[in-house]
């Protein structure tokens, strides 16, 4: 078989298992979704309080185990590997689940994809204006990520990626080295920022070469106050943050509807 062969057989295969794990998320969304309210109310017969009580505490804490790389949850996944024949009573679980985030850890459950049903755990990220972009060694990648999100909002929401590497290299953060603190530059923000759901970075159709942009992501526009980064560009221009008239009527407006929106 010829390399050409070889490679469209190895991609076919790639894609044809690809596709058998999206049927099988799906149908594992399916199973849920399917289940009525008086399946769900027979069902929990056949459980002890005690018994749900482990099962939230295991749910609980493989949410907790994706969080630590702000890995986003899929509902099918959390019915998969931990709810399973649990799944007639996932409402109720999920409840459950919910409340201990909010009481023990202060954190909340949040559906940011209603579609796929993917899930994040939310602590609102507020940036730190005494020290803007120092990119502080507690958590510096924090830092990295407020410019970039800051850079975003105040251009319109979009922008070419182009523009991100010139203010990161004002900033003496060189894309095109190796930092100190985050390694291949080029590979948090496209790669691991991106997998995390703060950015979006998507190929503008009709370029070549090709360009890129990005925007925010789900998980940004759910834990990241507009309002608090716009005080934090503010701070950076010695500036009140209501000169920027758009960027604050955008801003204060995701916050009336960030204070009405519910979790799970």
């Amino acid at each position: 078989m010829s390399q050409r062969k070889k490679a469209v057989s190895a991609f076919q295969s790639k894609t044809q298992r690809r596709s058998q794990l999206n049927l099988d998320e799906e149908d594992e969304d399916a199973n849920f979704s399917q289940i009525t309210s008086s399946q769900a109310q027979r069902a929990r017969e056949n459980f002890t309080n005690d018994q749900i009580d482990r099962k939230v505490a295991e749910v609980v804490q493989f949410i907790l185990i994706k969080d630590q790389k702000k890995i986003p949850v899929r509902r099918a996944d959390i019915g998969k590997h931990v709810i399973k024949e649990y799944k007639a009573i996932n409402a109720e679980i999920l409840t459950r689940v919910c409340r201990k985030f909010e009481q023990v850890f202060g954190l909340k459950l949040v559906e940011i994809d209603q579609k796929n049903h993917i899930y994040v755990l939310i602590n609102k990220l507020e940036p730190i204006p005494e020290e803007p972009v120092s990119m502080r060694p507690g958590n510096p990648k924090t830092g990295l990520l407020f410019v970039i999100l800051s850079v975003i909002f105040m251009k319109g929401g979009v922008i070419k990626e182009n523009l991100v590497w010139n203010t990161l290299k004002k900033l003496r953060v060189d894309p095109g080295e190796k930092h100190d603190n985050f390694g291949d530059i080029k590979k948090v923000v496209t790669d691991e920022f991106v997998r995390q759901k703060y950015v979006e970075y998507v190929k503008i159709p009709h370029t070549e070469p090709v360009e890129c942009e990005f925007r925010w992501g789900l998980r940004a526009e759910k834990e990241v106050s507009k309002l608090k980064l716009l005080e934090f560009v503010g701070e950076l221009f010695d500036q009140d943050p209501q000169s920027w008239t758009q960027q604050f009527r955008e801003a204060s407006t995701a916050e009336t509807n960030s204070q009405s929106s519910h979790t799970l």
